[in-house]
């Protein structure tokens, strides 16, 4: 008798979270990503700031789910769904539109960067979603401080040196705290003609404080931690123009070579593909147990998905995409099984955290609000039991007591890929399929 093939898109928190969790479920499951590696992307500003190296907060899907004799893993772009075939299309590196059919699908598609409309800012203020990016980052930062030592004209010097940033959430904080901290500290001795402590780094946003999600208090707390650091933070105002000279903003232009991208987020063309309902914000509406309504064997978790919880959408933040992952996986393994379905999906929130340079860090769940060091140290805790293995955790935390004790940085170093032209990707996928599945059949 065949078993039942579970799709899951997408190797984030979510999907991750939803192939472990049906590891004991006698089903096919099939996980497609794009990238081969999880990524925990709330420390990408680290790699980005060279205080860690890309593998130390990525991992190859296939090492965590090695142990999960029922799940196969494969190397592929989804690019639409049809619901009422019941198949994705997968296209890889030689194949196209491949259709995959599944009994149960789970989207975990994740988000990427949304510029308001205003796309034409990406060129000028990339965003920081991948590992490409944070290392795209991290060359942009220490190019312009060898720009600057070259550069012999010194009224030309703080151009290259300042830094700015647009969006002061979590993302922008952590990223300026730790640019100051950077460039105050581990790039203080390195060069002879400029001080890098000179450098300007500006957070600019809109909005009428930083980290909006967090309480007045603690909101202050960070921005008063910022400008300790010597980071000019400016609100109430978004970015009127990006380009290659710099920003505008509220009418006055600031030079700079470094602009970088941390507001807004936008999910994936899940909706798209499905033709379901959607929020504003083009995330899919979803029910209780997690599900598209009229498609019950369809799932949506994470930032791709819209669920209101007392009156308002859950964040999109790591721990809903986890445990609505985890939700998914129960659904699906008592449809199969015949056991009773488990009770509609209830998010238990675990507080949230922002570091804001070094040792010290704001923390808030739900009355409980702390900043400094002690709240630092909870939230590098926290941060090392969700990377997915034992031995990032072992690198991670001894890089961090080494960065903590010497202000040494692991991975100060500028590396331009120069890869060959990619390989046309074929329209013709003749008799050939996507995938096989885990006994060597054809899917």
């Amino acid at each position: 008798m065949a078993v039942p093939r579970i799709i899951i898109v997408g190797g984030g928190f979510g999907g991750l979270a939803a192939a472990k969790a049906l590891r004991k479920t006698l089903a096919e499951v099939v996980l497609v990503d794009r990238a081969n590696h999880h990524l925990f992307q709330p420390l990408l500003y680290q790699v980005a700031t060279s205080a860690l190296t890309p593998s130390q907060i990525a991992t190859p899907i296939r090492s965590v789910l090695r142990s999960q004799a029922n799940t196969l893993v494969v190397l592929g772009e989804v690019t639409g769904v049809d619901k009422e075939k019941k198949c994705v299309f997968v296209t890889d590196a030689d194949r196209a539109d491949v259709p995959v059919t599944y009994d149960y699908l789970v989207l975990a598609t994740g988000a990427t960067h949304s510029y308001f409309g205003r796309n034409e800012f990406a060129k000028f203020a990339p965003g920081l979603k991948t590992l490409a990016d944070a290392v795209s980052t991290r060359n942009k930062v220490l190019q312009a401080f060898e720009l600057a030592e070259a550069e012999e004209d010194p009224s030309r010097h703080q151009d290259l040196l300042t830094f700015v940033l647009v969006g002061a959430g979590p993302t922008g904080v952590e990223m300026a705290g730790a640019l100051a901290v950077l460039v105050r500290t581990t790039l203080k001795a390195d060069f002879r003609r400029i001080d890098p402590a000179s450098a300007r780094i500006v957070l600019v946003d809109m909005a009428p404080r930083v980290l909006g999600p967090f309480s007045q208090h603690l909101s202050q707390a960070a921005q008063q931690r910022l400008e300790s650091l010597g980071v000019e933070v400016r609100l109430g105002h978004g970015v009127d123009e990006i380009d290659a000279d710099g920003v505008v903003v509220a009418g006055e232009r600031i030079a700079s070579k470094t602009v970088i991208w941390t507001a807004g987020v936008a999910p994936s063309p899940a909706g798209k593909w499905l033709q379901v309902e959607t929020d504003r914000a083009g995330r899919v509406r979803i029910q209780s147990d997690l599900t598209v309504p009229a498609h019950p064997e369809i799932f949506v978790v994470g930032d791709t998905a819209s669920l209101d919880e007392k009156g308002k959408p859950l964040p999109g933040v790591a721990q809903v995409a986890i445990q609505q992952g985890r939700h998914a996986a129960k659904v699906i393994h008592s449809r199969i099984t015949g056991a009773s379905s488990p009770a509609p999906f209830a998010y238990f929130d675990k507080g949230t955290m922002a570091v804001v340079g070094k040792g010290f860090a704001v923390l808030q769940s739900g009355k409980v609000q702390v900043s400094g060091f002690v709240a630092w140290l909870t939230w590098a805790f926290v941060h090392l039991q969700f990377l997915a293995t034992s031995s990032l955790r072992l690198t991670v935390l001894l890089q961090w007591i080494w960065t903590y004790l010497t202000n040494q940085r692991g991975s100060r170093l500028i590396v331009n890929h120069h890869g060959s032209e990619p390989v046309q990707q074929a329209t013709d996928v003749g008799p050939r399929v996507a995938v096989t599945n885990i006994r060597g059949k054809a899917v």
